[in-house]
């Protein structure tokens, strides 16, 4: 699977440990910086390209910072992303399987490196459920996104 991945100096070597174990497991990266670490760079510079690329390839995508919090809220300003912050593998797997979530946010400063890699191993391996239900209410988003 291709994989989005950007973070602003927050989750810096959060990004760097999770892109290891990602190719490792066999994913191809893309990876949207920061490429260098800057304590004053700003999160909407690597997420909103990063998210604009899970918007146009119909890929996955996984955004950092210190919380997660902005990465989510930048990210989701991009149409057709669903950007879900999740904070364990449980939520991670919900977001997939019942939001059709195509980008992961994960906060860097709240988990160790391990339990990181387990809400992204998570979310990559849950394909959404495809219930109508579910289906129905992502249909609705989108169709409010598209006014």
């Amino acid at each position: 699977m291709r994989v989005h991945i950007a973070t602003d100096h927050a989750a810096f070597e959060t990004k760097h440990f999770l892109v290891e174990r990602l190719r490792e497991a066999g994913h191809e990266v893309v990876d949207h910086g920061a490429h260098t670490y800057d304590a004053l760079d700003d999160y909407p510079t690597f997420v909103l390209p990063c998210a604009e690329a899970v918007a146009a390839s119909g890929e996955l995508g996984i955004v950092l910072g210190g919380s997660g919090n902005g990465e989510q809220i930048a990210a989701n300003k991009v149409r057709g992303i669903r950007a879900a912050l999740a904070y364990n593998p449980q939520l991670a797997q919900l977001a997939r399987e019942h939001n059709d979530a195509n980008i992961l946010s994960v906060g860097g400063r709240m988990h160790s490196l391990e339990e990181s890699w387990a809400i992204v191993a998570a979310f990559l391996e849950t394909p959404f459920s495809g219930d109508e239900r579910h289906a129905r209410r992502i249909a609705a988003i989108a169709e409010y996104e598209a006014r």
